[in-house]
């Protein structure tokens, strides 16, 4: 599947695990408890509707008026998706920016009434050209949106680290739950009308979000003031990744994961037009199927044996997530494309919170927050490198056998960094052991979508 960039936002998450609202509200007075009630619930909706909108438009509406309407090539495709991938970082990076200082019930108010305008506008693309032009501002405005609706769990919670834990869990379920059915929401949109639709349901979606969180009332947490600039943390990360050689294997092999997404970042949509001759409602389709593989991954993480928590079992997912992606497009059979789908994403499931339960394993007290951060941009580095020589390849030889050679060279990698792994997991038997908790999957972890 194809990639997205945004920087995560660090927040600890039970991101699947499900209880009840009265668990989550704590002991109040019957008032403040409803109104509490209210406050939460409509930012749960808000979250939901405002990313399941997206996640149509992207997959359905984007790809299929790219792929589909005008017939772009490969290289096209892969200009679209660098120019959306970089707009979107930029304006993830403003979006926090401006929720640390007005919070995230303002900043998502005003950029879901930009967002209106821009998701409006991409229906009336005459061309690629256009398309591309329209859809840097559709992700530059949209990519606060996304910062935003992450970023209530401190505002709702105040100071209570224990219901701050529950409000992310919820966010981040519900952020989910929009990956998993957006996209099919954006096909049956298309079935029933046409991919132009799919926008204006985007748009309709980002009002009715911007209402729900306008009469939210927040509780503004306790701010820490920062010890260093944002660059002198940002390079002591990279330093400290470097430095220790568990952090740079891992961060590594996360990295190779993410160069084999970037491919489909440009020639997924062409694989379904080109090898599978469908219409572009399969795209929606399969990507709902991939995001529910993905739950069911993240839910056997949490099932598997500790040990599997190694270099070596992060390997073993890495060579699984090649042979997933070979599952994926390595027949012009839909049927075959959907079980890979479904495959592929539980492997995904289970290496995205494994990747960072080791990188939080073993980063240095007060460093976590900097070695996540080394890792993000490993990320999206490694998804957009491959848009520069994707289409290429493809020209030459071929969309699938593209990305099945992507797929092969990501399995081959891994199987040949064992010998690696096992002296990290030897060197880690030497010290102390560390009780840390298995991650659960973050909305960010998701690598298809740019809208997270």
């Amino acid at each position: 599947m194809a990639p997205r960039a945004f920087p995560p936002r660090p927040a600890p998450s039970c991101a699947y695990t499900f209880k009840p609202l009265l668990h989550i509200l704590g002991s109040r007075s019957h008032g403040g408890f409803v109104a509490r009630k209210r406050d939460i619930a409509r930012v749960i909706a808000a979250r939901y509707l405002s990313r399941a909108g997206s996640e149509a438009a992207f997959f359905v509406g984007v790809w299929g008026k790219a792929a589909f309407d005008f017939k772009a090539t490969s290289t096209q495709i892969a200009a679209l998706m660098f120019v959306l991938s970089t707009v979107s970082i930029a304006g993830s990076i403003i979006g926090g920016v401006l929720v640390d200082r007005y919070g995230p019930r303002r900043v998502l108010i005003g950029a879901e009434i930009l967002f209106v305008p821009a998701s409006l506008a991409i229906a009336l693309a005459g061309d690629i050209r256009s398309l591309t032009a329209l859809v840097a501002f559709w992700g530059f405005v949209g990519a606060p949106v996304m910062t935003a609706g992450a970023s209530f769990a401190p505002f709702l919670a105040g100071d209570d680290e224990n219901e701050l834990r529950k409000m992310n869990s919820w966010l981040e379920s519900a952020g989910s739950a929009a990956f998993i059915t957006g996209p099919a929401l954006g096909s049956l949109i298309v079935h029933y009308a046409n991919v132009d639709w799919v926008f204006f349901i985007d748009a309709a979606t980002s009002l009715i979000a911007a209402l729900l969180v306008a009469r939210t009332i927040l509780v503004y947490p306790k701010r820490i003031a920062a010890h260093e600039n944002a660059f002198t943390e940002f390079r002591n990360g990279i330093s400290a990744a470097y430095r220790a050689r568990s952090l740079r294997f891992y961060v590594l092999a996360g990295s190779v994961v993410w160069l084999g997404f970037g491919a489909f970042s440009a020639l997924e949509p062409l694989f379904y037009r080109d090898v599978l001759k469908t219409g572009v409602e399969s795209i929606g389709y399969m990507n709902s199927l991939f995001g529910g593989g993905i739950l069911v991954g993240a839910l056997l993480l949490q099932r598997l044996p500790k040990k599997i928590v190694s270099a070596r079992g992060l390997c073993l997912a890495v060579a699984l997530t090649g042979l997933g992606s070979i599952a994926y497009v390595g027949t012009a059979d839909i049927r075959v494309v959907a079980a890979g789908a479904i495959v592929w994403g539980i492997v995904i499931g289970v290496l995205e919170p494994l990747l960072r339960t080791l990188l939080h394993r073993d980063s240095p007290e007060g460093m976590v927050g900097r070695i996540t951060g080394t890792a993000q941009v490993h990320r999206q580095a490694g998804e957009l490198v491959p848009l520069a020589f994707a289409p290429w390849l493809a020209a030459m030889f071929g969309v699938q056998v593209t990305l099945i050679a992507g797929g092969v060279l990501v399995s081959l990698v891994a199987l040949l960094a064992l010998a690696e792994a096992s002296a990290i997991d030897r060197e880690a038997r030497l010290r102390p052991p560390v009780d840390v908790a298995i991650a659960t999957l973050l909305t960010a972890d998701e690598p298809i979508s740019p809208n997270r």
